[in-house]
């Protein structure tokens, strides 16, 4: 179990991430993944419009990253509070 104070930061933003638990039907093998969920932070804010001007998607993305590889990725977010429910509290697995 990772506690929050280990948990690493944003590098879009530096705030801490937050575990978040992977789907059943994800096709990741690790239980959980960090996620950013800071309404501020510039990748998703920007997230937004750059999907709406590219792809005409009302859709954005946060940093996700892999707790295994180190490695970061969006995950793709459809509302504020898209995957919000899968956050993991501080004693959870």
């Amino acid at each position: 179990m990772t506690n929050k104070e280990d948990a690493p930061s944003c590098p879009h933003c530096g705030s801490k991430m937050k575990r978040w638990k992977v789907p059943g039907d994800s096709t990741w093998s690790e239980p959980f993944h960090y996620v950013c969920f800071n309404d501020e932070c510039d990748y998703y804010v920007r997230g937004w419009e750059y999907m709406f001007n590219n792809y005409q998607q009302k859709a954005s993305y946060r940093c996700r990253m892999n707790p295994s590889t180190g490695k970061c990725g969006p995950l793709p977010v459809w509302s504020q509070d898209a995957h919000k429910d899968y956050v993991l509290a501080d004693d959870e697995d």
